[in-house]
């Protein structure tokens, strides 16, 4: 008999998501893996995203809220660098 080690987790990047706006201090944070991403920020909007991974090994991140707000980034190996349409900086991890 042939057994054949059942993968535990996905190679979708995921996990726990805590992002901070440079300027203003605003927080997102929220849980998700690959497709379905879920964040929430501290005035109670919801986020839904996605991870995509790269060729590369580099994730590629987009969030959007319901008003249309759309913010992008690349994973650099250690943090997460995203931008907004207005050109604020997000900092932040996945645990």
């Amino acid at each position: 008999m042939i057994y054949k080690r059942n993968r535990v987790h996905s190679r979708t990047p995921g996990g726990f998501f805590s992002f901070e706006e440079e300027k203003t201090k605003t927080r997102i944070y929220g849980f998700g893996y690959g497709d379905s991403i879920r964040l929430r920020d501290e005035f109670g909007e919801t986020w839904r995203g996605t991870a995509e991974l790269g060729s590369d090994e580099t994730v590629h991140y987009t969030f959007r809220n319901s008003r249309g707000r759309v913010v992008t980034g690349v994973v650099d190996g250690i943090a997460i660098v995203l931008r907004d349409a207005k050109g604020k900086t997000w900092r932040g991890f996945v645990d």
